[in-house]
């Protein structure tokens, strides 16, 4: 699942070729179905925003439910470009989530900013099994793909000041990269019991918005080899029956 179809590109062209299928959704998304020796990967470009990506995420797993109830897939993942944060998801790194973090979601207050859950309601993170991370990072690693492992962040805003930057990494000690739809991913996922996982490339600095620092095509390119190194590894069981469609 990325945001956009640029992201959708990479993703789609790290996973090889045998990505000509389109499998159309309700609400107007359209699956790339990629059926590959060892594994069956749909990519589908859901729109900018957690909101957006919880409703494509949600289409797309309650469609294929309909023709396999038991689980019809074995793994979602939030995919894209992020920002990172200094010093720890340099530009050009791919991230891999530990832990799918909405980092605003909750209350601010006079005494500090206070998580959903601490209000009493609702949740505000969804960790990644130990083993997946694992899995990811060692991929990455084998494949010498630079990467690091920590909680990304999902934001409606994008940061755009070393203020909103500084504070969400006093809140987030343990934050590589923001960016806004993994945990809107995460929620329709956790809903039907399927294990999701975040992986972004950095293409830009968590802080004050410099575009001519920015490198997005890097990132781009950098997304695109993280799925190729997975693409015979992290996924080497059929996660969709190519033979059919969700309807």
């Amino acid at each position: 699942m990325t945001a956009v179809a640029a992201e959708a590109d990479s993703v789609a062209a790290g996973l090889g070729p045998g990505g000509d299928a389109r499998v159309p959704l309700p609400g107007g998304f359209t699956l790339r179905r990629h059926a590959g020796p060892s594994a069956v990967v749909d990519v589908l470009a859901a729109g900018v925003g957690p909101a957006a990506a919880a409703t494509a995420t949600a289409t797309a797993l309650a469609a294929a439910a309909l023709r396999a109830p038991a689980q019809p897939y074995d793994l979602v993942v939030s995919a894209g470009i992020a920002g990172g944060f200094a010093p720890h998801g340099p530009l050009g790194h791919v991230v891999v989530a530990d832990r799918l973090v909405g980092a605003d979601l909750g209350a601010e207050t006079a005494d500090g900013y206070l998580a959903v859950e601490e209000l009493g309601f609702g949740r505000s993170a969804h960790p990644v099994p130990k083993a997946l991370t694992d899995r990811v990072a060692d991929a990455l690693a084998r494949g010498g793909q630079p990467h690091v492992v920590g909680a990304v962040l999902t934001l409606s805003t994008v940061t755009g000041t070393a203020g909103r930057a500084a504070e969400l990494a006093e809140r987030h000690p343990d934050a590589v990269a923001e960016a806004m739809e993994g945990f809107g991913v995460a929620e329709a996922a956790a809903a039907y019991g399927v294990p999701v996982v975040e992986i972004r490339a950095v293409s830009n600095a968590v802080g004050p918005r410099d575009r001519a620092a920015w490198r997005i095509g890097p990132a781009l390119d950098a997304l695109r080899n993280a799925f190729r190194l997975l693409a015979g590894t992290v996924f080497p069981t059929v996660l969709v029956d190519p033979e059919e469609s969700p309807s």
